[in-house]
């Protein structure tokens, strides 16, 4: 039994709410059961210098938590004056994961930045992000096409993160923090609408897994992804 007494291949509670803040170009805020993240998309006419010139767009993103996202209050990195490891490790796999998603010759020689915020964590922030990061970017491209700055659309696909692992030896779908901080085999799986594979990442915690096993987490993963893909399209619809 999961200690929320969900289904083995069961999600939690997803919902994505458009539009939450003023200023920014896209944004929404994704709640998968009691991991709430808030993302932002901003526009730039500008690219990095190593692509400028060459007619490409380019997407990045940042992340971070907020102090008392958690259980006990974290001190802010920018008191530290340096982001942790951890941070720029997500941020990175954040931006990597939706240019994957993005034609960036269409996009056009500008720079959408997704800022990924956590307001509250209960496992799974990463995969929130990504998930959410993708809403805040469509609604961002949107506003680009209704302008006619760009003419057809630069993201080709919806990008979808979820996480699987092995709990008390069975393979369990979308870990919420206690089954994450107990899992002996953890996972993030994010993929593209038509199930390709972005990136995997997989490591024992607790105890090593079978081809097998990781089969088994990739086909959950594939299911939660339909169902992220499909609350994302009714986000933007």
């Amino acid at each position: 039994m999961r200690p929320s007494g969900r289904q083995l291949n069961e999600m939690r509670s997803v919902s994505i709410e458009a539009g939450v803040t003023k200023h920014a170009e896209g944004s929404c805020l994704i709640k998968m059961g009691d991991t709430h993240v808030l993302c932002t998309a901003t526009i730039e006419d500008r690219v990095p210098p190593f692509i400028k010139g060459s007619g490409l767009g380019w997407v990045t993103a940042e992340y971070g938590m907020l102090p008392r996202s958690t259980t006990s209050r974290m001190r802010r990195e920018a008191t530290a004056g340096k982001q942790g490891g951890r941070t720029v490790e997500i941020q990175r796999l954040i931006g990597r994961s939706l240019r994957a998603g993005v034609d960036r010759v269409a996009l056009g020689e500008r720079q959408i930045t997704v800022d990924c915020d956590v307001i509250q964590a209960d496992g799974g922030t990463r995969c929130a992000s990504i998930t959410g990061g993708w809403v805040a970017l469509k609604l961002a491209v949107n506003k680009l096409m209704k302008t006619g700055v760009v003419i057809s659309d630069p993201l080709v696909s919806p990008v979808a993160a979820v996480s699987c692992g092995i709990y008390a030896g069975q393979p369990v779908l979308d870990l919420d923090y206690p089954e994450d901080s107990e899992a002996g085999v953890d996972g993030n799986f994010i993929m593209l609408a038509n199930k390709q594979l972005i990136e995997v990442q997989m490591s024992a915690e607790g105890s090593t897994y079978s081809r097998d096993q990781m089969n088994q987490l990739l086909d959950l993963a594939e299911k939660g992804v339909d169902e992220l893909v499909a609350a994302q399209l009714a986000a933007v619809a």
